[in-house]
């Protein structure tokens, strides 16, 4: 089945490379909307916003990173761009710089939640 135009443009918007998806899921929307469904269940967004919260550099650079991979396991470009810096920011140890910009992650975060929502089968 191929993706629809609607859901290909909504998907785009929410800075999602669908060109890099198609060819990683070889065409098979039904797999990447799986996926998609798994990122919305994956705990490491949670862990970074408390983590950075907290102070705690260590669980922070820790979630950071493992978003940033989840990231680009699926072509969110957009949120992979901004945790990448993040994670970057983490890792020389500037907590302060990295929570400076978690008001962008987290808008980037919503973005694709808000996009999912439209586009995935219930129960993905």
């Amino acid at each position: 089945m191929a993706i629809s135009e609607e859901k290909m443009e909504i998907l785009v918007g929410a800075g999602i490379d669908m060109e890099s998806n198609n060819e990683r899921f070889m065409g098979n929307v039904a797999l990447m909307d799986r996926f998609f469904g798994k990122f919305l269940n994956d705990p490491n967004y949670i862990k970074l916003s408390d983590a950075i919260a907290a102070g705690n550099k260590e669980d922070a650079f820790a979630a950071a990173h493992t978003l940033k991979g989840v990231c680009g396991n699926l072509s969110l470009k957009a949120l992979e761009k901004i945790v990448a810096e993040q994670t970057e920011m983490l890792r020389s140890g500037d907590i302060e710089a990295a929570a400076a910009v978690m008001s962008e992650v987290t808008a980037e975060y919503e973005r694709l939640k808000e996009a999912f929502g439209k586009v995935l089968p219930l129960g993905e």
